[in-house]
């Protein structure tokens, strides 16, 4: 692979994981709160859906890929965390 891609790959794996680790700060605001267990799940499903989908479409270029999309979701967790801190 070139530079240029494994950088792409790390990318759309910090974005995956920015969406997937911002909403789950609403996600679970929604499940502590009275009479919003419906779309709490429905929430959930949709993160880990998603999540699931780009990693999955990473992986059909190789293993190099994926390794470094799921590197990107770790650093997005990293950054996130620091950002509501």
């Amino acid at each position: 692979m070139s530079g240029l891609a494994d950088l792409g790959f790390l990318v759309i794996g910090f974005l995956a994981g920015t969406q997937h680790f911002a909403l789950l700060r609403w996600n679970t605001a929604l499940y502590v709160r009275d009479g919003a267990l419906v779309p709490a799940i429905g929430v959930q499903g949709l993160r880990l859906v998603v999540t699931a989908a780009v990693l999955f479409a990473v992986a059909l270029h190789g293993a190099l890929a994926l390794l470094l999309a799921a590197g990107g979701v770790l650093l997005a967790r990293l950054a996130v965390l620091r950002l509501v801190r």
